[in-house]
């Protein structure tokens, strides 16, 4: 599993620890990811998802998980929420 968010992109940043002495180490920057699980209303069960911070207020901004997926080109999701996509639009189709 990448340390990648899939709604907002954020990864993994590398920078430097800089000491007192100006001594400069290499260090990562990890993003803010965290396990959700968010509640789908057409599907009637939660989908999990690991989405940092910033793009769990992105999802809950456009709408809930139902409207950000179905408003989302499958080419930036990834292959987990392409399949509750795909779900989502079959169910979409048929009622």
């Amino acid at each position: 599993m990448s340390r990648r968010c899939p709604v907002t992109g954020k990864g993994v940043q590398s920078g430097n620890n800089v000491s007192h002495s100006n001594i400069k180490s290499r260090r990562r920057f990890l993003p803010n990811l965290q396990v959700n699980s968010l509640m789908s209303d057409m599907l009637g069960k939660p989908v999990r998802v690991r989405l940092s911070a910033h793009g769990l207020r992105t999802v809950e901004h456009k709408g809930g998980i139902d409207a950000f997926l179905l408003n989302a080109t499958p080419s930036d999701l990834p292959v987990e929420l392409r399949q509750v996509r795909r779900q989502l639009l079959k169910i979409q189709a048929a009622g």
